[in-house]
């Protein structure tokens, strides 16, 4: 018999949290209330696989594929490629410079020009000349796939791909010292995005073979066919995903080194944390798999950023450590509505007299990333005050996403 119990209070903090308990599935937790129902019955079904151990979703969940977008997974020993996701490794970057945030309006055409020539933008986005990193000196013959895509990877790197990635300079707020920062205002790039292309031929690859492993799965389990790290597939995926977890972050180091050297910059405080990934932890006394699709680690103490539109507030947090989520917290604001409906709704008149009152200089968008198709993030860190604590806040006045008619890839 399926069950619901309301916790209005947690040892860290006051946001209520719902358990969910089934006969024969795994206990789930969900922040939030009011989520969208395909996000919940998503949740249901990955909680019912016989590999699933203790489940959460976050407050800025919505749907996804086959686990939903802030959903949290702890597995035995299985790993599930569509529970990391297509983007591995997706992640969010800051570089804190040592110039003044007036520099975003007096030295407006430099800071541009910098995130127009130091990074690309869509699905095919790549560099005639190559960035070097140490990533590409690794072993990329393990897999089929990470071997056939290097040479394409390798031309990628350093590009920030399509959806609601961005790259965006702001002003970073602290109100109190922290982050071996003093109190006050400083010019910050924040970035989002993750492993490009490649990330996605290894989800489609090895997601495709575990599918052909579990042919017992009904339909609308499909996509949360795992794979047992016990055997040969399951090691060489999580090896394929450790390998994308470095890619992706070569990426963003790449891309705030160049703007960087681009501005002549020093950078005085670095913050990085990834989703969309595996972890092996131990939870309640049990080693597990924890998967975060699109949620942020949020251990005790473990600084985190989540983002929340073009034209919102985006929180640097430190994390407080909560059991009930497995040290988990979401990644951003979360959508309301699907890319197929914001483009039905919104025109660019809609949205251009908000950037332009919150000050900021949009460089290119596509219409399904306008803020009104985000919940309000403000709600969402509400929703999760007993999983991270708000240190600092940014504010973007320079985006750049990708241009209007690119599919996403998020």
């Amino acid at each position: 018999m399926d069950s619901e119990r309301h916790n209005s209070k947690s040892e860290k903090g006051t946001s209520p949290f719902i358990t969910h308990e089934a006969s024969g599935s795994a206990t789930w937790r969900q922040w939030g209330a009011n989520l969208d129902a395909n996000s919940i019955d998503q949740m249901v079904n990955a909680c019912s696989l016989p590999v699933s151990v203790q489940g959460a979703l976050m407050p800025d969940a919505h749907l996804g594929y086959g686990l939903p977008i802030g959903g949290v997974l702890a597995t035995d020993n299985a790993v599930i490629p569509y529970a990391v996701g297509v983007d591995i490794a997706c992640r969010v970057k800051m570089s804190v410079y040592d110039m003044p945030p007036s520099a975003i309006v007096g030295q407006s055409k430099r800071l541009i020009n910098a995130i127009e020539r130091e990074t690309r933008f869509g699905i095919g986005a790549s560099f005639r000349k190559r960035h070097d990193h140490e990533v590409m000196e690794a072993d990329w013959s393990f897999s089929p796939v990470t071997s056939r895509f290097k040479d394409k990877a390798h031309a990628q790197l350093g590009s920030s791909g399509s959806g609601n990635h961005f790259v965006e300079f702001g002003v970073l707020t602290l109100d109190h010292d922290d982050l071996d920062l003093k109190a006050g205002t400083y010019l910050a790039l924040l970035s989002h995005s993750g492993s490009r292309g490649t990330g996605a031929q290894v989800c489609q690859h090895y997601s495709r073979l575990a599918r052909e492993l579990h042919p017992e799965l009904p339909k609308q389990l499909h996509h949360l066919a795992w794979l047992d790290l016990d055997h040969d597939a399951g090691r060489e995926y999580w090896d394929a995903m450790q390998l994308m977890g470095r890619y992706a972050e070569a990426n963003h180091a790449i891309i705030h080194r160049q703007v960087a050297r681009h501005i002549g910059a020093k950078v005085i405080c670095d913050i990085e944390n990834h989703h969309n990934f595996a972890w092996k932890e131990t939870h309640e006394g049990l080693d597990v798999i924890v998967h975060r699709k699109g949620a942020t680690p949020a251990g005790a103490g473990t600084i985190g950023i989540i983002p929340g539109s073009m034209a919102t507030s985006c929180y640097v947090v430190r994390g407080l450590g909560s059991p009930e989520s497995m040290d988990s917290a979401a990644h951003g604001a979360g959508r309301v509505m699907s890319r197929r409906q914001a483009k039905r709704t919104y025109r660019w008149a809609h949205v251009r007299p908000m950037l332009k009152e919150r000050n900021v200089t949009l460089l290119s968008a596509g219409l399904d990333e306008v803020p009104n198709v985000y919940k309000d993030i403000d709600s969402v860190m509400a929703n999760q005050s007993d999983l991270v604590e708000p240190i600092a806040t940014f504010q973007p006045r320079i985006v750049k996403m990708a241009p209007e008619g690119e599919k996403a890839e998020d």
